[in-house]
């Protein structure tokens, strides 16, 4: 009976995510029929159709997906290292040096390769400093981690306001959207569907772990299970693949937050199915918030995260209110 829930589920979030995938090859100021989409899929040819597939929906798509499906992972895994269901991948800080690493390419000028690699930057530095703060004299514990990564947030914060009230107004909109989240120049590549396949295998290894720290540090103990070592493969875990989607695509918010809690919510509470679903359902719900970011208000575009934000809001008060009522 749960393996059949289950099975059932998963067809409903690959359903989810090939609808997902062609409206966001359809969606644009460019207008493609679906035959025209095979066409070009199988036929390509060198025209307008062929330069809007091929150089800008699929990447995009691609970048979208790749983002998503790493923030829920990272969103599923905070939660159980903070034992904290409010916890998602931004809490302790990573989003936040990214954007001062970001924010500081923008200010200097700087190209699309050197924003990315400034962001990474700026996310690495975040991670090592709230582990080494949080580590220090070998006390490590999940409300000083915790705490550590709300501080280092704030000062993180106070860093943006100043880079924002001291730019220029040509850099300040280029700045509120990367802030926002934006895929508008994103790309991904074979070392993204590489990290996306390796966070899959890597947290499938570790699921059992999983499922016995969410019952309790106590519980996980007396089960053999090394929690010193797992907290520290699931804070780097956690980290890296945070910084590399906020890196792609900015801080986009809430879907680290809602995708865990929604498939929860569905029933899949075991690691060993939550982890890879969630891959599917983050990143089919990222693909369909940019494809609605590039036509709600066409032909202009919206920041992806405000449409997250728009969808997320809701999403979660239902969730928190079906939970309560449980």
């Amino acid at each position: 009976m749960i393996l059949s829930k289950h099975l059932l589920l998963l067809g409903f979030l690959v359903i989810i995510t090939g609808a997902s995938v062609l409206l966001s090859l359809l969606s644009g100021s460019v207008e493609l029929s679906f035959l025209q989409l095979v066409g070009e899929l199988f036929r390509p040819q060198d025209r307008l159709e062929y330069q809007v597939l091929w150089e800008i929906r699929i990447p995009r798509t691609l970048a979208a997906f790749t983002t998503g499906g790493l923030l829920a992972l990272s969103g599923v895994i905070m939660q159980v290292l903070l034992r904290n269901p409010l916890a998602d991948p931004y809490i302790l800080g990573i989003s936040g040096g990214s954007a001062v690493g970001a924010l500081s390419a923008i200010l200097l000028g700087l190209n699309s390769f050197w924003l990315n690699n400034a962001a990474f930057a700026g996310a690495l530095f975040s991670i090592f400093l709230v582990f080494g703060i949080a580590n220090k004299f070998g006390r490590w514990s999940v409300t000083r981690l915790l705490l550590t990564g709300v501080v280092v947030s704030a000062g993180w914060g106070a860093v943006i306001n100043i880079l924002l009230t001291t730019s220029s107004t040509n850099n300040v909109q280029s700045m509120l959207f990367w802030l926002m989240g934006d895929l508008s120049q994103s790309t991904v590549g074979l070392k993204h569907g590489l990290l996306l396949l390796v966070a899959l295998l890597g947290g499938l290894y570790v699921s059992r772990s999983l499922n016995v720290l969410a019952r309790g540090e106590l519980v996980a103990t007396s089960l053999g299970v090394n929690i010193d070592a797992l907290r520290l493969l699931l804070y780097f875990a956690a980290s890296i693949f945070t910084a590399t989607a906020v890196t792609i695509a900015g801080s986009v918010g809430f879907v680290g937050l809602v995708i865990p809690h929604a498939l929860r919510m569905l029933g899949a509470r075991d690691h060993r199915i939550l982890l890879p679903y969630s891959i599917l359902l983050g990143g089919s719900f990222l693909v369909i918030a940019d494809s609605l970011a590039r036509t709600l208000i066409a032909p202009q575009q919206l920041p992806v995260g405000v449409v997250t934000a728009i969808i997320g809001v809701p999403s979660f008060i239902i969730i928190l209110r079906s939970t309560i009522t449980k």
